[in-house]
């Protein structure tokens, strides 16, 4: 390898220029995202039983699901709530478990036991991910069309028009009004005429359709016979004939009149205080969002021109502005940190040949690294860039490291040409670059160990920041002494003597190594502050970011009516338009986003705020809170933020705070999760606390009486079906009305003024064409509505959660802990478990713990392996561990949890600090072949104090932007980034002052 950097200089050159290349192109391709695109181990199963009472549907539907879930492979957890006439189940799987094999097993099981479930049962089997929720949503609104129209417009001309953007999974219009035809039937008519619902019914069923008879041949051509007898206006349906008696024919205008209706809907749309219709996008899960988002808008500009004139539509919710903007964050964090950083290497190397060599290397090193990402299919999201952001840090000092070896060189032999030289220092440097290099890659491989959603996402950002460091160390290696060649003008001779700055003895090192008492001091100090800071920091689960939206679920009384409901939050609206930061709003009421059972006294506002706006979205979340509880108390709120909502409910609850009491009796459970409700109040820093009783509204039971039924020659299901009538109609058959189907209800006069006192004096006919009131065949009862059951693992459970405000999860939890294990009593055999985030930060530390021991122990590997010394390598990982307590008093003073992304730094400081102890020591050894010990750690510190200054103002000044927090984007490195100045910080004197007092312990007899 004699020469190698001159004989292979040009080769090596085009491979570089290569790189540049690729990493352009691959920059390009590279798909633009939030997160990265995760597989969530959660699938959800909704089953709709029309409205049986909730004792009933947990006999007859949830149970048998649950057991046929249950038996599953990989199944963790199976939770489900039953409420009147539904159940929703969901299914966590294992994190390794096939997602999509796992719901082909679900949906087998459940067709196992289909047959046994009630006829009628809607099921709908889902895999739940973040593509379930919209990204984009428009509002359709209109002051000249009809709501028929205006939905009408929006299904069949809007829909499929937004539907041809690639990467649209789903275009789903919401509100609106679907047409139907209406029946009015008059009973006097009918009960002169002798003619029953039933028989209209049975007539329509055998006339309006369209069959085949079979093929016919004749002269040669093969003709296909069909009978049509659909039913395609109102007029066909006015004159279809329902009998003939005594040679009368009786048509359908003879007994009723038959009218164009709004459909019967127990939901209310509404944008920005006006009644619209919501047309909300769903991307398919591997779409790129930011480019859909692009050909969207341009779609959008197209639709408006084929629009009828006065209809608008306006968009309400776009995530792709707030993906931009956090991508551009962590992009500006990285970009600002790096042009720092090198700024700070020109002003200490004073060289522009090296501070060159460094300023193309760094961009040469990032091009390798995106090229790698493009190639294992990352796409460029906050993760992958803030580890990028991250590790700038590392790529500048190993850069450095090599520049200035190389100058250190020229000094020590300034007769020898570069190109010697060059080969003379990559050749003494290469053991220490190597261990360095992988010091800091090893403490991320125990990364594997970590699970859940935490482990996803950290994971990417730690195996992005191994891919950084790997390509770093190549570029470094072999490409920086190439480029250095370039900018040589003669590479035969010494072209650095002018700039050469000669080894100053920094004398005042003997001060400390004669007095080794101050390190030890240092020391104790150091590890007291670790013991010390540690219960008192703040603690959380992921980092939180700042999404500029806010969602508002609410739940009116049990009961209430969809008019009460839409009057309260009426209200609601004249307070939220009235917030300086609210830019726009819309408002669902009997639906919800995502896929939930939702009620009609349910729903959920998504109100989007300005970008420019002086407070945070928790500043206006806590004013527009009090506004409403002080306004409409009777309304129960839960506010969040779109995407920290959507993971919450990726994992278990879209709640920080989550107490869970199991238990066997009903009662009993409502009882504690009251109390626990009560006590969770009263704690400091929570809001929107919520006791999990969810109450179905008032039933008016009818109980037929059997007897009487076959007496009168009516059977229950024509019972029912005649009391259906009465109150909203039955859907009896549709019309093929303009390549559409339209419905078909019968219904009587009045249905909408029908009170729960006329249900008694119901008129019902018998099959001889009479009459007779309900009374006479049935009882009439009003009932309070049930409690919705909530189970896990098929155990009952009550559920108490709550938000946070102005304070940590940490000590949030602490404190409820405490009021429950003081103040709550639990019967035999019930016990409480915790669990939302706080269940997830739990498991996140034990195993980032683990991590942190795992990855203390492989770089104490690894230096053992390099220096193979037993004192040495304890002496690096002991200085290495006390850097922790930098990172401490950086999230202590700045006030910043302990999370996840903080304890990512701590353990990248362990890495950190071993890589540079790893290089004064290698240069202490080569010392100490002409110097004494005291000479030797004098001169190896001095020689590294100016690579070591670089590299920690350079780190920590890289990394300044993401710890200013500046952008949705940034502030979910924030935390990192603190623990990693902070222990960059106490670096410096572990690495200057302790390690040589302690190598001259170690060395004292030598």
């Amino acid at each position: 390898m004699k020469n190698f950097f001159i004989s292979h200089k040009n080769p090596l050159l085009v491979v570089l220029i290569l790189i540049l290349a690729g990493g352009l192109f691959s920059y390009q391709r590279l798909k633009t995202s939030l997160f990265p695109e995760i597989t969530f181990p959660k699938i959800k199963i909704i089953a709709d039983a029309e409205l049986q009472p909730v004792d009933q549907m947990m006999i007859t539907v949830t149970r048998p699901l649950e057991n046929a879930v249950k038996q599953v492979p990989d199944l963790h957890v199976v939770r489900s709530t039953t409420s009147r006439g539904s159940c929703e189940i969901s299914a966590y799987m294992n994190w390794n478990a096939d997602i999509d094999l796992s719901q082909q097993r679900i949906e087998s099981q459940i067709g196992k036991i289909r047959n046994s479930l009630p006829p009628g049962v809607n099921i709908s089997v889902e895999k739940m991910n973040p593509s379930i929720l919209p990204v984009s949503g428009y509002t359709l609104e209109s002051h000249t069309e009809s709501p028929i129209a205006l939905k009408k417009l929006a299904t069949y001309t809007i829909k499929p028009f937004l539907s041809q953007v690639d990467g649209v999974s789903e275009i789903r219009v919401i509100g609106g009004k679907d047409k139907e035809y209406w029946i009015q039937l008059d009973r006097q008519k009918m009960s002169a005429l002798s003619i029953s619902p039933d028989l209209l019914n049975t007539v329509l069923t055998q006339t309006n359709f369209i069959k085949s008879n079979g093929y016919l041949s004749d002269y040669n051509y093969l003709y296909l016979s069909i009978t049509d007898a659909i039913i395609k206006t109102k007029t066909d349906l006015e004159n279809l004939i329902v009998s003939k008696k005594n040679n009368r024919i009786v048509k359908v205008k003879d007994i009723g009149e038959v009218k164009i209706q709004e459909a019967v809907a127990y939901t209310r749309i509404n944008a920005n205080g006006k009644d619209a219709i919501l047309v909300a996008v769903i991307k398919q899960p591997n779409a790129n969002l930011v480019d859909l988002s692009a050909q969207l808008q341009e779609k959008i500009v197209e639709l408006r021109k084929i629009l009828p004139k006065g209809v608008t539509i306006k968009p309400y919710y776009q995530q792709a502005d707030f993906v931009e903007a956090s991508v551009k964050s962590v992009s500006d964090s990285l970009l600002i940190g790096l042009v720092l950083a090198i700024v700070v290497a020109i002003i200490f190397l004073r060289s522009v040949r090296a501070s060159a060599t460094i300023l193309i290397t760094i961009p040469i090193t990032l091009c390798l690294t995106v090229m790698v990402l493009y190639g294992i299919g990352y796409s460029l999201n906050i993760m992958t860039l803030g580890a990028i952001a991250a590790a700038i840090g590392l790529i500048i000092d190993d850069a450095i490291v090599v520049v200035e070896q190389i100058h250190r060189t020229h000094e020590e032999y300034p007769e020898e040409p570069t190109v010697n030289l060059l080969k003379k220092a990559i050749d003494y440097l290469f053991p220490a670059m190597l261990g360095s290099s992988i010091s800091t890659i090893v403490i991320f491989v125990p990364f594997i160990l970590m699970t859940g959603v935490a482990g996803s996402y950290f994971q990417v950002m730690t195996n992005t920041m191994i891919i950084t460091l790997v390509c770093s160390f190549f570029v470094t290696w072999i490409g920086l002494p190439v480029v250095y060649l370039l900018l040589t003008k003669d590479a035969a001779s010494n072209s650095v003597k002018s700039v050469v700055h000669q080894v100053h003895q920094q004398n005042w090192v003997y001060y400390f190594i004669k007095k080794p008492w101050i390190s030890y001091v240092s020391m104790v100090i150091l590890a007291v502050i670790i013991f010390l800071i540690l219960p008192r920091l703040e603690t959380g689960f992921l980092p939180e970011m700042d999404e500029g939206s806010v969602v508002v679920d609410y739940t009116s009384p049990a009961g209430t009516s969809l008019v009460e409901t839409d009057r309260m939050l009426k209200e609601v609206e004249k307070l939220i338009i009235k917030i300086p930061e609210v830019q726009t709003y819309s408002r669902r009421t009997g639906t919800q986003m995502g896929f939930f059972i939702t009620e009609p006294n349910t729903g959920d506002y998504l109100i989007q705020l300005k970008a420019d706006r002086k407070r945070s979205t928790e500043e206006v979340i806590s004013e527009i809170r009090a506004k409403i509880q002080a306004s409409q108390p009777a309304l129960v709120i839960d506010f969040g933020q779109v995407i920290g909502d959507m993971l919450g409910d990726l994992m278990s609850s879209t709640q920080p705070v989550e107490v869970k009491i199991f238990g066997n009796d009903q009662d009993k459970l409502k009882a504690l999760s009251k109390q626990i409700a009560a006590l969770i109040g009263k704690v400091t820093g929570t809001a929107d606390v919520f006791n999990g009783i969810v109450i179905a509204g008032p039933s008016v039971n009818i109980q037929p009486d059997f007897a009487l039924l076959a007496q009168y020659g009516i059977t229950p299901g024509d019972f029912q079906f005649q009391v259906q009538n009465a109150l909203q109609g039955n859907i009896i058959g549709n019309v093929y009305d303009q390549q559409q189907l339209t419905p078909i209800r019968m219904i009587y006069p009045g249905s909408k003024q029908f009170g729960v006192a006329d249900v008694s004096k119901l008129q019902l006919f018998l099959p001889g064409g009479g009459v007779v009131p309900v009374q006479h065949l049935a009882s009439v009862a009003i009932k309070a509505g049930d409690a919705e059951i909530k189970r896990e693992n098929l155990q009952s459970i009550g559920v108490v959660t709550a938000r946070l405000e102005s304070r940590d999860l940490g000590s949030v939890m602490a404190d409820i802990q405490k009021e429950i294990g003081a103040k709550i009593n639990l019967p035999a055999g019930y016990h409480i478990e915790y669990g939302g985030a706080y269940a997830e930060q739990q498991q996140s530390f034990k195993e980032l713990l683990t991590i942190l021991a795992a990855s203390s122990l492989l770089v104490f590997s690894v230096i053992l392996f390099l220096f193979k010394d037993f004192k040495i390598a304890f002496l690096i990982l002991i200085i290495s561990l006390l850097g922790i307590s930098g990172s401490y008093l950086a999230l202590y003073l700045t006030h910043t949890p302990l999370n996840v992304g903080s304890y990512t730094g701590l353990i990248m400081i362990v890495g950190i600090i071993g890589e540079n102890a790893i290089f004064t020591f290698l240069q202490f050894k080569e010392s100490l072949k002409d110097k004494n010990v005291e000479e030797a750690i004098v001169y190896s510190i001095s020689t590294r104090l100016r690579p070591k200054l670089m590299t920690a103002l350079g780190a920590i000044i890289a990394l300044m932007p993401l710890a200013l927090g500046i952008g949705a984007g940034a502030q979910m490195h924030q935390p990192l980034a603190i623990a990693v100045i902070g222990g960059f910080i106490i670096a410096l004197p572990l690495l200057l002052i302790v390690l040589p007092s302690m190598i001259r312990r170690l060395y004292e007899d030598k």
